[in-house]
This record gives structure tokens, sequence and C-alpha cells, in this order.
């Protein structure tokens, strides 16, 4: 037997003691319950129930799109040997000093000069560092320097002839980098996926501070190699 007719001699059968059941409901009870004998009876409510116990329908197969995808030879040549390294650490960067003048930079670049950044005598006083702090932002602004992906004179993919920065899936700034601090970013291989013209790289990238066990930052970064 179908559900939807089961169902609905269910309800058909529950009616003769209809009457008794709404003596013993209260009135606000009894609103909701005819109701819900009004939905079971309406042709959307059985409509709905029979949609519901339809068998799935296999949806159609779509082809990977990066099946279709046709490299260059510099680019196969990368990604192949991209695809061995992944979950690897692929480049780790020289330290990079984070000092006053550069925090103060920062600061008036972007119109954030909060005292705990810029204003050593009262971070000294009252912040919980004891010292003045960079700007969370600012280590993220240093990533292209961190990863080397803007020295001409040694680039990570040298094959490539243009890199662009597509963004960051997640990012976090578990540590501050305290005045005085040395920096550097170390980045491991997550994904490679071919594109139209070339590749997309995504990389985990964490900027160690020297002498300190905790990351100042990590964040995923994603790129597009060109060729």
């Amino acid at each position: 037997m179908k559900v939807v007719k089961l169902f609905k001699q269910r309800v058909e059968s529950s009616s003769k003691y209809h009457s008794e059941i709404m003596q013993w409901m209260s009135p606000s009870l009894r609103e909701y319950w005819g109701e819900f004998l009004g939905k079971t009876h309406s042709s959307n409510f059985l409509s709905w129930v029979r949609d519901y116990h339809k068998p799935a329908v296999n949806e159609p197969h779509v082809e990977d799109e990066t099946k279709k995808i046709v490299l260059t030879q510099d680019a196969q040549i990368l990604f192949d040997d991209l695809q061995r390294q992944i979950g690897e650490v692929i480049h780790v960067g020289n330290w990079i000093l984070v000092d006053q003048e550069r925090i103060n930079q920062f600061g008036l670049v972007t119109e954030d000069n909060q005292w705990i950044h810029t204003d050593p005598v009262k971070a000294e006083l009252e912040s919980p560092f004891k010292t003045t702090i960079a700007h969370g932002f600012l280590t993220l602004a240093l990533l292209p320097a961190l990863t080397d992906s803007v020295d001409p004179t040694k680039p990570m993919f040298p094959t490539a002839k243009m890199m662009v920065n597509i963004g960051l899936n997640q990012v976090r700034f578990p540590y501050p980098v305290k005045v005085g601090s040395n920096i550097r970013a170390k980045s491991t291989l997550l994904k490679v996926t071919p594109i139209k013209k070339g590749l997309e790289i995504e990389r985990e990238i964490r900027v160690e501070i020297e002498g300190v066990r905790r990351p100042a930052c990590v964040a995923v970064s994603v790129i597009h190699l060109h060729f």
C-alpha cells in the first residue's frame, strides 16, 4: 500500500474519535489540532508526502572541469613536481625586523594609530605586553616579502610568467609581534589545481617570531600562476 493512501486512511479512521479527543484538549491545543487535521486533508500536504517519498533520481554526471584543461609544457612540469611536494614545506624566508618605524609607517598609511602600536611610553605603562606591538594586518601585509613573492632575483616559480594573489581562505593571529622582533614565513604546500592558462596553488603560511614558540600569523594563501 502506498504511503500516502495509508496515511490518509489512518487520518480518516481517527476522525470518529475526534470529538472524544477534543474534550480532553485545552482550547489552544484544540486550535492546533484542528489546523493540523485541515492540512492533512489538503492536496498540498498529500502532494508533499508523495514528493517526499519519491525515489531519488541519479543526477547526470558532470565531468570534472579540470580534466578539460590542457596545460602548457612548463605548467605541466611544475604541476607534476608540486604534486610530489604536497604537505611539505616548500619555502622558508629570511628574518625581517619589525621595528617601531615600520609600525608607525603602517599606522600612518592605514590610519590605525592606536597607542598599543604607536605609543611606546603608554604601552610600557598600560599594555600587558609592556611594549608596543605590530598591527596584525602589518604582519599580513608583509607576507609577499616574507615569502619572497616580490623578489625578482629569486622567484619561487621561475617558469611562470606572472603570479597573481587571489586571496586568503583563513587568517589567524595567535601571538602578537612585539616591537624589535624578527619574523619569517614558512610555507607548506596544500593543493595544486590546473586552471585556464596556469595553476592555482594553496599554501599554509606560518609567520614565526624568533625565540617564540607560537606563530604570529597562520594563513592559507591562494595564488594563480600564469604561463
